[in-house]
C-alpha cells in the first residue's frame, strides 16, 4: 500500500517539487496546504500517513500546526522541512515529537529516508 503524504509549505513551487519527487518514488500525495491552519484542517480531514511541514508559513507556522496535529492524533508522523538557520525551531520541534527534519535545499534521498524513518516509528 502506498504511503499517503500531506505536504504543507507556503511556496507552491516547493510543494510541486516535493510532490514530483515523492510521486516518482511511489508515494501518494493526498493533500497540500499553503499555511499551518490549512495543514491542521487537511490532517483532520485526510489522516495521511506522514505530514511534511515547513516551519515558516503564514497565519500559523509549522511548529504551531505540528502541536495542533499532535493534539488531534498523538501518533501523527510529522517531518519538519526547514531552511538553514532555523536550528532553535528544529530543536523545539524534535522535543515536541516530530519524527525527523529535512534542511532545505534537500536531496530527494534525504526526503525518502526521513519518510521511511517516520513510517518505522
Amino acid at each position: 500500500m502506498a504511503v499517503k503524504i500531506l505536504l504543507a509549505d507556503d511556496l507552491s513551487f516547493m510543494r510541486m517539487i516535493q510532490k514530483e519527487i515523492l510521486s516518482q518514488r511511489g508515494y501518494t500525495v493526498i493533500g497540500e496546504a499553503s499555511d499551518g491552519i490549512e495543514a491542521v484542517q487537511k490532517y483532520a480531514e485526510l489522516r495521511p500517513d506522514v505530514v511534511v511541514l515547513d516551519i515558516t508559513m503564514p497565519n500559523m507556522n509549522g511548529l504551531e500546526a505540528m502541536k495542533k496535529i499532535l493534539k488531534i492524533d498523538p501518533e501523527a508522523r510529522i517531518i519538519i522541512c526547514s531552511a538553514l538557520g532555523q536550528q532553535k525551531l528544529i530543536v523545539e520541534a524534535i522535543q515536541a515529537g516530530v519524527k525527523d527534519f529535512i534542511v532545505k535545499p534537500f536531496k530527494p534521498e534525504r526526503m525518502f529516508s526521513a519518510i521511511e524513518k517516520a513510517m518505522k516509528n
